[in-house]
């Protein structure tokens, strides 16, 4: 057996290409492929006879293939950039797609340990990742705040609590059906005790110094029901409730909003009108632009062209990905006092800096701790707390739930639910956005955004829908184009001018139709030359970024090369 640990800090050497650092992997099959690849470059036939004998003993080909497709499914394409110029989110997916390479490289049995998985991947990589684990012949042990990939690759949970671990089979609302059981029968039992006591109590005062056998027997459990009466089950608990900052009629106004990065277009001409009390969800792959509307509707980013009108009263809190700016040794307790002394509530109270600490669970201690010392969840709590403690009347989270453990994410939750001002939040976690938003803004590449009235599951299920139907219509009209080019060609056939047949009347084009048609005849041919070619390209070809290059060109090609044949038949009718 075999064991594997998905951590959250990545080792790697900042000048290795990722091509390198998968390669880095200690196995057979990718000794093979690294011999494979040398063989290649020196030419020697010899080493090449040798290598491609390595590549069949360890099934080496399989494994090839496989990493190519892990690598295109977590959306990595360019092999040889350098791993210190990439972002964390990218290292993170260069990091899962060698560690699942890495699953499936040894013929043992593998025990996969996983550390939040799920951080810094979009939508559909999640989706895929369940789908993966599923299929894999593996054992799993995972940590994970993203409750729907809980229940979709999980069967049992483990709970720890007070130094004790719990084991629940099922999902994870079994899990919080089984504690509220145990925590209401330990509270019953809490009740019989001290009910107990307090008899046995009085039995103790009135007892003689020297003790029988059965009274000291009695004494013995007496101590034993003392424990238990006096075990406290208060626990901390985080509740959110502060004073918002008044909320005007005027909210926000996005209008005609265009945004590009050199050829990639992110926005194109997006209206939108934000209204009290909304909560809408962005969605959309990696790298669509999200992050980047948010910075534009704060002033972080300029637009290229378009309007943005805030309302007056509007104070935002951006809750972002990148984390404290804090001095190293500052102090937890000096860090949110430079905002403010005190706190006001909702009930027109106000409580100190401190106070407001330990409701984020801050306990004296680590109020005084430089803040350098505190963990990522830890540092991700205070980061919340600092946006929160400004009372900010419009919220803006990108990916709240990354680092934030679910008790929190529980009372984040709850207090959203509540909250009475403006929220956009962008996330992967499903089950969040599902409890939360209302709206979902999904970003559909090209600039174009789709404007859905409902949570994230009906959303997905409407795309779903849609895009069976497209491939439907789209199968449809392949047939179609297929059938006419027949029907076409026979009737081409039929009515070949003869010196006794006039040619058959035909639709008169308009120059710029006579010179468009004449085009598509002419690059027609040359697309599905070309198209061949790039299959027997790919066919050859086994590095894996000119395969997600190649496979990219071809499938653009093939819509161009459909839309010439569908125009091609309008301007025939």
């Amino acid at each position: 057996i075999q064991v594997v640990l998905f951590d959250q800090e990545i080792d790697f050497e900042s000048d290795l290409t990722i091509e390198e650092f998968m390669m880095t992997l200690d196995s057979a099959p990718i000794l093979a492929l690294k011999k494979y690849h040398h063989a290649l470059l020196s030419g020697n036939p010899d080493e090449m006879e040798t290598a491609l004998a390595e590549m069949e003993i360890h099934k080496a080909w399989d494994l090839e293939n496989e990493m190519s497709q892990i690598l295109s499914q977590l959306k990595i394409t360019d092999l040889t950039a350098k791993m210190g110029m990439l972002s964390g989110g990218q290292i993170k997916r260069v990091a899962l797609a060698k560690l699942l390479t890495e699953t499936r490289a040894e013929h043992r049995h593998t025990l996969l340990i996983m550390d939040e998985p799920t951080n810094h991947l979009d939508v559909e990589m999640v989706e895929w990742l369940e789908s993966y684990l599923n299929k894999a012949k593996i054992t799993l042990l995972l940590v994970t705040h993203d409750r729907y990939f809980l229940d979709a690759v999980c069967g049992i949970i483990w709970e720890m609590e007070d130094q004790n671990l719990y084991f629940h089979n099922g999902s994870y609302a079994t899990y919080l059906e089984n504690k509220m059981i145990r925590e209401d029968n330990m509270n019953s039992t809490i009740d019989k005790a001290q009910n107990l006591y307090r008899k046995e109590l009085e039995w103790m005062r009135r007892q003689p110094k020297a003790r029988t056998t059965k009274s000291k027997s009695r004494q013995d459990d007496f101590y034993e029901t003392e424990k238990v009466a006096k075990i406290d089950t208060r626990k901390e608990s985080l509740e959110l409730d502060f004073e918002m900052k008044r909320l005007g009629n005027k909210i926000l106004e996005l209008k005609d909003i265009s945004k590009s990065y050199g050829e990639k277009l992110l926005l194109k001409d997006f209206s939108y009108s934000f209204q009290r009390g909304e909560k809408v969800g962005i969605v959309g792959k990696n790298g669509a632009g999200k992050s980047t509307l948010l910075n534009i509707i704060q002033g972080f980013e300029p637009k290229d062209s378009g309007e943005i009108e805030t309302g007056e009263t509007i104070k935002f809190g951006y809750f972002s990905q990148k984390g404290l700016k804090y001095k190293e040794d500052e102090r937890v307790i000096d860090f949110i006092k430079d905002i403010s002394e005190n706190f006001p509530l909702a009930n027109g109270k106000t409580i100190s800096a401190s106070q407001f600490l330990r409701l984020f669970l801050f306990d004296d201690q680590t109020q005084y701790s430089p803040i350098s010392k505190l963990s990522g969840g830890e540092k991700r709590r205070l980061h919340l707390m600092y946006i929160l403690y400004q009372n900010p009347n419009f919220l803006i989270f990108d990916e709240p739930t990354n680092d934030l453990d679910l008790p929190t994410l529980t009372v984040l939750e709850n207090f959203l639910l509540n909250f009475q001002g403006s929220l956009i939040i962008v996330s992967h976690d499903r089950y969040f956005m599902d409890r939360i938003v209302d709206h979902i803004l999904a970003f559909e590449g090209e600039g174009k955004i789709k404007d859905f009235i409902g949570n994230f599951s009906e959303y997905r299920e409407n795309k779903k829908m849609e895009d069976g139907n497209k491939k439907s219509e789209d199968g449809s009209k392949k047939q179609e184009i297929t059938n006419q080019k027949t029907e076409v060609s026979k009737k081409a056939e039929a009515v070949l001018p003869t010196p006794s047949s006039p040619l058959p009347a035909k639709k008169k084009l308009s120059f710029k139709e006579q010179r468009e048609l004449e085009t598509i005849e002419k690059e027609i041919p040359e697309f599905e030359e070309k198209r061949a070619k790039i299959l027997d390209q790919l066919n050859n070809e086994t590095e894996y970024e000119k395969i997600a290059k190649l496979s990219a060109e071809l499938e653009s090609l093939s819509e161009k090369l459909e839309n010439h044949e569908l125009r091609w038949l309008e301007l025939q009718d």
